[in-house]
Parts: structure tokens; C-alpha cells; sequence
């Protein structure tokens, strides 16, 4: 997040606000896929921030694994 300028509430505002694009990919542990959650927020200008999370639905957690603009690869 430092090297991006970005902060925890753009990551909270891209969850919450955000749209799945994409069909989730399969993640490095059995039955747990990877979501990539895009949106802009407030800090981001007219640029698209993408947030790569994976959900676990039996503890009701949710790691982030990245968070990064759409148009950098």
C-alpha cells in the first residue's frame, strides 16, 4: 500500500463499493478462490483501484492479498 500511496480506506471503499468483473481464479489452498474487487475511491482520482481478496465463508474472514490501480500490471 506505501509504494502505491494508498491507505486502508481505499481498500474498505473498493470492498464495499466495488464490482467481481472477472470469474474468481482458484487460490493456492483447496476450494478457496481469488476475488478481484474493482472500483475507484475517493483518493484515487479517476483512476481504478483493483483489490485482490480471498473470502473464507466458514470463519467469516476475508484476507487481502493486494491491492493495486487496474491499468499497472
Amino acid at each position: 500500500m506505501n509504494e502505491r500511496s494508498l491507505i486502508m480506506s481505499d481498500v474498505l471503499f473498493v470492498l464495499k463499493n466495488g464490482y467481481v468483473y472477472e470469474e474468481p481464479e482458484p487460490s493456492t489452498l483447496d476450494s478457496f478462490f481469488k476475488y478481484k474487487v474493482e472500483s475507484q475511491s475517493p483518493n484515487s482520482g479517476t483512476r481504478t483501484l483493483r483489490v485482490v481478496a480471498i473470502p473464507d465463508e466458514k470463519s467469516c474472514q476475508l484476507k487481502i492479498v493486494t491491492i493495486m490501480w487496474r491499468d499497472e500490471k
